[in-house]
C-alpha cells in the first residue's frame, strides 16, 4: 500500500472512532476507505480488518463513557453478552448473504429511523425514567443482543446508530446514556465478529493494528465531546449520519455498478 493510501486509511479510521463514540456509524466511512485502500480485497477480510480497528474504538468509548455517566448495566450488560454470540453468527453467515437481499430493507429502516426522530424532536433529548419498565428493558435487550448484534455480524455499518434509537425509543435513555449503552454492546459484537472473522483468516492484522490506535484517538475524543456538549449535539449528529448512510447504500443499490 503506497503511503498517501495508508494516510488517507489511518485519517478514515480516526474519523471513524469520533463518528462511531458520538452516535455510531463509523463503518460508513472506514468500510470504503479500506475497500478504495487495497483494491481487490475480499469483502470479508475488509470486515474483518475493519473490526479489529472498530473493537478498540469501541472499547475506548465505553470505558470513557463509564467514567464520566451512569451506565444502565441491566440493559446493556445482558445486551452485550448475547451480541458476541450472536454477531458471530452473523460473521459466520456473512459470506453467504448477498448485498442485494439486504440493502432496500436496510435503506427502509434508515429511511424510518430519521423521519421518527425528525418528528419526535424530544426523543433522547430528556431522559423519561418512566419509560424503563421491565417488559421494555427485556425488548431492548433482545433488539439491540439478538437483532441489531446479529446486524452487525453480518453487514456492519450504522449499528451503533440503531442501538442509540432502540435504547433511547425503548427505555427512555436521552442520547448520551443511549450511546454510552450502544459502545458497550456494541464492544460485544465487534468481539463475536472479529473472533469468527481471525477464526477463517480474514483478518490484515498489522495494518488493523494500525488503523485501531487512529480509531481510538477518534473515539476518546468524539466521547468527550458527547459528555460535554450533551444530548442535542448527540441528536444532530445521528441525523446527519442517519442521512449519509441512506446516501450511501442508496448509490450502492441504485446507482454504483
Amino acid at each position: 500500500m503506497d503511503p498517501l493510501s495508508l494516510t488517507t486509511l489511518l485519517t478514515a479510521a480516526a474519523m471513524a472512532g469520533w463518528v462511531d463514540a458520538v452516535v455510531g456509524g463509523g463503518g460508513l466511512l472506514l468500510l470504503p476507505a479500506l475497500l478504495l485502500a487495497a483494491p481487490g480485497v475480499p469483502v470479508a477480510t475488509a470486515l474483518g480488518t475493519n473490526k479489529l480497528a472498530a473493537i478498540f474504538g469501541t472499547s475506548t468509548a465505553a470505558v470513557t463513557y463509564a467514567r464520566r455517566t451512569k451506565l444502565d448495566w441491566a440493559v446493556a450488560g445482558p445486551s452485550a453478552g448475547l451480541a458476541v454470540l450472536t454477531a458471530g453468527v452473523g460473521a459466520a453467515l456473512a459470506g453467504w448473504v448477498p448485498a442485494g437481499a439486504y440493502r432496500p430493507v436496510v435503506l427502509a429502516v434508515l429511511v424510518s429511523v430519521a423521519v421518527f426522530v425528525l418528528a419526535r424532536p424530544r426523543l433522547g433529548v430528556v431522559a423519561q425514567p418512566a419509560r424503563r419498565t421491565r417488559a421494555r428493558v427485556v425488548a431492548a435487550v433482545a433488539v439491540a443482543g439478538l437483532g441489531i448484534a446479529l446486524y452487525d455480524g453480518l453487514i456492519g455499518p450504522g449499528t451503533g446508530t440503531f442501538l442509540v434509537l432502540a435504547f433511547t425509543a425503548l427505555v427512555g435513555a436521552d442520547f448520551v446514556h443511549g450511546s454510552a449503552m450502544a459502545k458497550v454492546v456494541n464492544a460485544g459484537t465487534n468481539l463475536g465478529a472479529l473472533v469468527v472473522f481471525a477464526w477463517t483468516g480474514h483478518v490484515w492484522w498489522l495494518l488493523g493494528a494500525a488503523m485501531a490506535v487512529c480509531n481510538v484517538a477518534g473515539a476518546a475524543l468524539g466521547a468527550r465531546m458527547a459528555l460535554r456538549r450533551g444530548a442535542g449535539f448527540v441528536r444532530v449528529v445521528l441525523l446527519v449520519v442517519v442521512l449519509a448512510l441512506v446516501g450511501k447504500l442508496g448509490y450502492d443499490q441504485w446507482l454504483a455498478s
